[in-house]
This record gives structure tokens, sequence and C-alpha cells, in this order.
């Protein structure tokens, strides 16, 4: 297994800074669930992390916080849900470092103009051919 997690392309965030904690799922589960510390958290202190650069850094915080925390409680497995606990860090990460690209205002095709009237035409002569009409027989 790698020494550090793997967010994107540019961001690696070594094993040491993640701090983990270990307790009892909870729930229904025997013997097992009562005795095995298999509920994993996972916490990584984005304020105090020397792997991030100061842009990685101010765009986790805005949109995360001071602190990324994640809890695995799924699998019966300690080792399962800390794998898991892991994936959903880096997912969390990515979702923090992806850019958004300004939307690009742009004009409707002539076809989908020209649709979008002769729909309305329809429509409006649907409408018309409801109206009653007028008797002209004099």
């Amino acid at each position: 297994m790698a020494e550090h997690l793997q967010v994107n392309g540019s961001c690696r965030i070594p094993f040491d800074e993640l701090e983990w904690r270990f307790s009892g799922s909870g729930g229904p589960g025997g013997q097992h669930a009562n005795t095995a510390n298999t509920r994993v958290e996972l916490r990584f202190d984005v304020e105090h992390s020397p792997s991030l650069g100061p842009r990685q850094r101010a765009k986790i915080l805005e949109r995360c916080g001071p602190v990324v925390r994640v809890v695995a409680a799924d699998e019966r497995s300690q080792w399962r849900n800390r794998e898991l606990a892991l994936e959903r860090l880096r997912l969390r990460l990515s979702d923090a470092l992806r850019v958004e690209r300004p939307r690009v205002a742009t004009k409707p095709s002539k076809g989908a103009n020209e649709r979008r009237l002769q729909t309305k035409r329809r429509q409006g002569e649907r409408k018309a051919a409801r109206r009653a009409k007028p008797d002209t027989d004099d």
C-alpha cells in the first residue's frame, strides 16, 4: 500500500497527516459488533497541512472547512472500513479542488428558434380551433 493518498494529479497527502480513530459500530450484530472496533473516523487538518499549496488550502478551506472528517461503519471489517474512509476523503477533497468552468452564454441556433416558433404557432392554431365560431347564416 502507498504511503500517501493521491487526491488528484497535483495533490498528494501523506498518511502521517491523517488522524485515525476506531470505535464500535453500534447497532445489531451480536458478539462481533460488541467486541470489534470496526467503525472508522478519519480526520484531515487542512489548516496545518504542509502538503497543500496555498491555492489548494484556500479552496478546501472555503468548501470543506478547517478539518475534513469522514466516517465509515458500513462493513464488518475494520480494514474494509479504512478503505471506504480513505476513498470518501479522497472524493471530498477532489470535489473541493475541482475548478468550475464559467458558463459561456450562447445564442440559440436558427433551427432551434424556428422549431420553437413552429410549436408556438401550432399551439395557437389548436387553441383557436377550440373557440366557438360565430354563425354567419343570415
